[in-house]
């Protein structure tokens, strides 16, 4: 912590001669948690950037607009419902770090008060590549229930062919 008292020292003196004060250190510390999330969406944004290249998703998937301002957890699928990226916001809402439940299916998040209605809803609509929009009673790693909005579908490659399925998700009062 010394280099940071003499760097505090010489950036409190610049500032003075500017004409306006340095700013707190504490600040640094909210500017940081903001600055991590951001850091944090923008490698989201990358790695499913990189699942669209490569599977080269027709445009207009809106992937980015939900993650920078919606603030969405993304689930990115195959064609056989096998997670390949979740946003690492997921832990937030559920307590499951995207590494864990790569390669598992969405419905390792449904248990015994999960409508099989809703579900099947669902799962009817995947097996149509159709789009589709619900809410659903979820649980947390822990154990724990929430209701989670899901809005989802097929993902198309230029050539029309469904190469993978996503949803954008939150949890919901």
């Amino acid at each position: 912590m010394k280099e940071m008292q003499h760097y505090d020292k010489a950036a409190n003196k610049f500032y003075q001669k500017q004409r306006f004060t340095s700013m707190p250190v504490h600040a640094w510390d909210l500017f940081s948690k903001n600055f991590q999330k951001v850091c944090t969406y923008l490698s989201d944004l990358n790695i499913i950037s990189k699942i669209s290249e490569d599977k080269s998703w027709e445009k207009g998937v809106p992937f980015e607009k939900e993650i920078l301002q919606k603030k969405h957890i993304v689930v990115v699928t195959d064609t056989n419902l096998n997670i390949v990226h979740a946003t690492e916001n997921i832990y937030e809402m559920n307590g499951y770090t995207p590494e864990e439940i790569k390669g598992q299916r969405p419905k390792i998040f449904q248990g015994e008060k999960t409508c099989r209605e809703t579900a099947s809803k669902i799962s009817d609509a995947i097996k149509n590549h159709q789009p589709f929009e619900a809410v659903i009673l979820n649980y947390r790693k822990d154990g724990s229930t929430y209701n989670c909005w899901i809005k989802g579908g097929p993902i198309r490659n230029t050539k029309g062919k469904v190469v993978n399925f996503i949803a954008f998700e939150k949890e919901v009062a």
